[in-house]
């Protein structure tokens, strides 16, 4: 039997609890679907900043915006989006292969291999590569990477150049599609790493305790129990770092040779990304060519939510496979 508290004003204490309790929660709803709807908004004003802006370009283009390969809006007229938007999925995609096999090694070394006082301050050190500028990891790139992979370019296209990536004639190696996937695969490693990391030390233990009591060494545990339960989190990691790669600006625009080809011979000379192009040409451009440079970030606006989209379905159908049980 319980009995209500009387306060100095003879309401209940219990009825005033949960009438605060009401209040507190219809204030943080309203705060919290606030806050969705300016998230919206503001993609919303991008959105429209970036078409209103670049309607006029595109009525003035003298050539095809979807397949032209050439970019001269402040002299002839004429640009095209096709090489720009080809080199910023290549080179991001390339990225991403690169990265994402090292990133899942790091961050299951970090929370499932490494002693305790490794693992520390090694995830200290992941995080930390997060914050680096990447205009320094551009200056490396140019400084060190670039005639680094010289040698090793020449190789591969001697070796390996019946494949289409590793093919190509006259010049090898300098500053081409693989250098600069290189440095966008370390710029967007620690995002993936630590990201994956958090996911894979989210694994319920006892899910690991049964495999390892029925016998499974410790790579058996983790194949079978932290990377299936991680999954959904590692696809979101690589998603949020293929997303930084395909926006990256300065360090491409310092690696990047400002070619207008579509190619997929990654060894040559022959690379440009629609975020390096803007980098490069908006501060001598006419106003039909800051137009065209916006027309292209309106085309690299909708690439990434469509990239995002197509990684929240990903994650849903992963979720609602593991609910069947599967």
């Amino acid at each position: 039997m319980t009995t209500d508290v009387k306060t100095r004003a003879g309401g209940s204490a219990k009825g005033r609890s949960a009438s605060r309790g009401t209040r507190g929660e219809g204030a943080f709803r309203f705060l919290s679907t606030g806050a969705g709807v300016v998230l919206l908004a503001i993609m919303a004003a991008i959105a429209v900043f970036l078409i209103s802006e670049a309607i006029p370009a595109l009525q003035a283009n003298k050539g095809n915006f979807f397949t032209e390969l050439t970019w001269q809006p402040n002299s002839t007229g004429v640009f095209g989006i096709a090489a720009l938007a080809f080199g910023t999925v290549i080179s991001a995609a390339l990225a991403l292969i690169i990265a994402t096999p090292i990133a899942i090694g790091v961050a299951l070394f970090i929370s499932h291999y490494a002693p305790r006082r490794v693992a520390g301050p090694l995830g200290y050190l992941v995080d930390l590569l997060a914050a680096v500028p990447s205009v320094v990891y551009g200056l490396w790139g140019v400084a060190f990477l670039v005639p680094l992979l010289k040698t090793p370019s020449q190789w591969l296209n001697e070796y390996l150049g019946w494949f289409p990536l590793f093919a190509g004639e006259g010049a090898i190696g300098g500053k081409t599609m693989l250098a600069g996937a290189i440095v966008l695969a370390i710029m967007i490693l620690p995002i993936i790493a630590a990201i994956s990391r958090e996911v894979f030390l989210q694994t319920p233990k006892m899910n690991e305790e049964a495999a390892l009591a029925l016998g499974a060494t410790r790579w058996e545990m983790i194949r079978m129990a932290v990377l299936p339960f991680g999954r959904p989190g590692v696809i979101s990691a690589a998603m949020l770092g293929l997303g930084r790669a395909m926006g990256e600006t300065i360090a491409v625009a310092l690696i990047f040779p400002a070619t207008f080809d579509i190619t997929f011979q990654i060894l040559t000379p022959h690379a440009n990304s629609i975020a390096a192009n803007i980098a490069n040409g908006f501060g001598e451009a006419t106003p039909i060519g800051r137009g065209a440079l916006i027309a292209s970030g309106l085309v690299l606006f909708v690439i990434t939510l469509l990239v995002n989209m197509g990684a929240r379905f990903i994650i849903n159908r992963r979720k609602e496979y593991a609910r069947s049980g599967a």
